[in-house]
C-alpha cells in the first residue's frame, strides 16, 4: 500500500523567502515519486497545496496568527499515515494532527528557536510562543530530521528529553540542473557589475543570523578593486535595517565598488550573479546547513564561510572554499568580532588575488554537490525516516 503523508509548511512556491522553503519546494516533487503527498501551507491560495491565511485572530501578535493558521491546517488534513512539519510555524499543526488522527508526527529541524534569541526583537512575546510550539512538537515527535550532523547535536543539546535514536540526519540538497554555471551576462551587467574586476557576492535576508554586518565591515579591508555585491532584502527589524544601511553608506563613501540590491531577485537571476562571482561569502553566525552555499558551489563559485553549524559539512576547507572560525559565545566581545571580520577579509582577498585557486575550488564545489547532495537521494532517506517513525509509533502506542 502506498504511503500517504501530509506535509505542513509555511512556505511553498511561489512564495519562498528562506532555506526551509527552498528545501520543501525541492523535496516535495521527489517525495511524490515515492508516496502520496498532501501539502498544507500558509498564505495566499496556490496550485499544488492547500493554503491557510495568517489572519486569525485579527490584529493579534504574529505568532498567535500563525497558531490560527495551524488550527486551520489541522482541521483540513484528511486520512493520511503520517504528518511531517517544517519549522515552528507548522510544528503546532503537526503535533495537533498527530494527536487528533493518532498518527506519527515527523519534524524537520531547519533551525532552533533556542539558538535564535534575537527573534524576540521580531516577535515580542510571540517568541515564547514559537519556542513553546517547537519544544512541544520536538518532544512529542516520533522522529526528528536534522538537516546536518551539527543540527542534530543542537537538537539534542536544546531538547534533552529527546531520545537520540529518534533524531536522524537527512541533509539539505541542491538541484544541480537548476543551479549550474550561467554564461549569460545581462543580469550582472544590468546590476552594474564590472566583469573585468573580481567580485564577492552575498545572497540572503537581512537578519542577525546571516551575519551581513560582519561582511560589510570586513569589506573595508578588501582590495580596492574588489566589488562587493549584496543581494539582500527583507530586514527583520527597523533596527537591523538601520545598522546595515549606516554601515553600507560608510563603506560606499570610504572605498566604493559596492552594489546593494535591496530585493530578492528571481532564482534564475541569482544563479547568473553567483556564476560570475569570484567568491561567495557566507558570514552567518548561525546556520543549520546553508542551502545558499550549495547554490553557489553548484554554480562553480568558491565559498568563504564562517565555520558554524552545518556549514563545515558543506564547504570543505581548502577544497571547495575557506572556512573562518566563529564562536557565537564571543559575539559580545568587540575584539573577537573584529578578528573574525579580519579573517573573512583575509580569506576573500586570498581568492580574489588568486583566480586559478578560486576556479579550482568552484569546480570541486560543483562536483561535491552532484556527488553528495542530490534531492532524489534525500527524498529516499526521508521516506526511510517515515517508515522508522511509523514502526516506532506503533510499538509505543
Amino acid at each position: 500500500m502506498t504511503l500517504r503523508i501530509s506535509l505542513l509548511t509555511r512556505e511553498y512556491p511561489p512564495t519562498i523567502y528562506g532555506g526551509a522553503g527552498v528545501h520543501v519546494a525541492q523535496l516535495v516533487p521527489q517525495l511524490r515519486k515515492l508516496c502520496e503527498v498532501d501539502v498544507q501551507c500558509m498564505g495566499e491560495p496556490r496550485e499544488g497545496a492547500t493554503a491557510h491565511a495568517e489572519n486569525f485572530p485579527p490584529g493579534a501578535n504574529a505568532a498567535l496568527r500563525v497558531f490560527g493558521a495551524d488550527l486551520s491546517m489541522t482541521a483540513a488534513i484528511g486520512d493520511v499515515d503520517l504528518v511531517h512539519s517544517h519549522t515552528w510555524y507548522a510544528n503546532l499543526a503537526g503535533h495537533l494532527t498527530g494527536l487528533m488522527h493518532d498518527i506519527p508526527h515527523v519534524v524537520s529541524a531547519h533551525s532552533l528557536e533556542p539558538h535564535r534569541p534575537w527573534k524576540a526583537e521580531q516577535l515580542g512575546g510571540g517568541y515564547k510562543l514559537s519556542s513553546w510550539a517547537e519544544r512541544t512538537a520536538f518532544e512529542g515527535a516520533a522522529a526528528v530530521i536534522a538537516v546536518s550532523a551539527g543540527m542534530r547535536d543542537g537538537v539534542l543539546d536544546s531538547y534533552r528529553n529527546l531520545d537520540p535514536d529518534r533524531v536522524h540526519v537527512v541533509r539539505n540538497g541542491i538541484d544541480t540542473d537548476e543551479f549550474k554555471p550561467d554564461e549569460g551576462t545581462d543580469v550582472v551587467t544590468g546590476l552594474g557589475v564590472d566583469l573585468d574586476k573580481p567580485s564577492v557576492v552575498f545572497v540572503g535576508r537581512i537578519t542577525r543570523q546571516k551575519g551581513l554586518i560582519h561582511l560589510v565591515r570586513a569589506a573595508e579591508q578588501l582590495d580596492p578593486d574588489t566589488q562587493l555585491v549584496l543581494l539582500a532584502g527583507a530586514p527583520d527589524t527597523p533596527e537591523i535595517a538601520q545598522q546595515i544601511g549606516d554601515a553600507f553608506a560608510h563603506l560606499q563613501q570610504s572605498r566604493g565598488n559596492v552594489i546593494w540590491v535591496e530585493k530578492m531577485l528571481p532564482r534564475e537571476q541569482v544563479r547568473q550573479v553567483l556564476s560570475h562571482a569570484t567568491v561567495f561569502a557566507c558570514p552567518s553566525v548561525y546556520e543549520p546547513l546553508g542551502i545558499v552555499n550549495l547554490e553557489a558551489m553548484a554554480c562553480e563559485t568558491a565559498v568563504v564561510a564562517s565555520a558554524v553549524g552545518g556549514i563545515p559539512e558543506v564547504v570543505v576547507d581548502g577544497e571547495t572554499g575557506w572556512l573562518v572560525p566563529y564562536d557565537p559565545a564571543q559575539a559580545d566581545d568587540p575584539q573577537y568580532v573584529a578578528e573574525f571580520e579580519a579573517g573573512l577579509a583575509n580569506k576573500i582577498n586570498s581568492l580574489t588575488r588568486d583566480p586559478s585557486t578560486a576556479a579550482a575550488f568552484g569546480q570541486a564545489g560543483r562536483q561535491r554537490c552532484i556527488d553528495e547532495f542530490s534531492w532524489s537521494k534525500i527524498a529516499a532517506e526521508t521516506v526511510d525516516v517515515y517508515q522508522t517513525a511509523i514502526d516506532t509509533y506503533r510499538s509505543t502506542n
